[in-house]
């Protein structure tokens, strides 16, 4: 079988792609798609099953792949790894109250931070700080229950971040076990959030994992 970087120890593979409609259908048929392929079997071999939490995993083949999906209104992603629990979120930016959302649910460092960037900034700065809060819920299989909005992520490390391509996770302020990271793509169009989790060996918040992210043109029909 062909090595694919997306199935090495210490890197996550997310495709996405903008749609105009039945997001959720394409998210599926992309993810399955692009893990046989990973795998070097028939899509046939691999099927989507679902956590009582809602956490999406494969069987069959696929069971080697820890994987997410997300879906926003025209866009989608999907993210695929052997590193560990992963998490993955899309959102269109467009124009937010970011200020008052902000203060009402992001940790007060994060509502501080998105308040000194540029008005004009700021709406893709929340939402850049939400993708990666989605995402590591996702990765937790905890969602945003227990306090997630409020669970600090890394900050950027300047802004506008420089290019589209995804930083490297950094582990969350003040916690263990997880890290993430986001990056605006599509020429500040929409934002994407990724989370991973540790894994057996100790897990890549400690080692580093890159994530490599590739838009796609369509989803064929499933």
């Amino acid at each position: 079988m062909d090595w694919h970087p997306g199935l090495a120890p210490d890197t996550v593979t997310v495709l996405w792609c903008t749609t105009d409609g039945d997001e959720r259908r394409q998210a599926r048929t992309l993810l399955l798609r692009t893990a046989a392929a990973m795998l070097g079997v028939p899509s046939s071999e691999i099927w989507l099953e679902h956590e009582p939490s809602g956490r999406p995993f494969l069987g069959g083949a696929g069971r080697t792949l820890r994987v997410s999906v997300a879906h926003a209104r025209g866009a989608l992603a999907v993210a695929l790894t052997a590193a560990g629990p992963v998490g993955v979120d899309v959102e269109v930016v467009r124009g937010l109250r970011a200020d008052a959302l902000a203060r009402a649910w992001l940790h007060d460092a994060e509502a501080a931070w998105i308040g000194e960037l540029p008005e004009a900034d700021r709406s893709a700065a929340f939402l850049w700080l939400w993708t990666q809060k989605e995402a590591v819920g996702k990765a937790l299989g905890l969602g945003l229950r227990a306090g997630g909005m409020s669970r600090r992520v890394p900050l950027a490390a300047q802004w506008p971040p420089d290019g589209e391509r995804m930083p490297v996770p950094r582990a969350l302020p003040g916690a263990r076990g997880v890290a993430s990271a986001a990056a605006l793509v599509d020429r500040n169009r929409h934002v994407i959030g990724v989370a991973v989790g540790d894994g057996k060996d100790g897990g890549p918040v400690e080692r580093g994992v890159r994530v490599l992210v590739h838009r796609v043109a369509s989803v064929p029909p499933g």
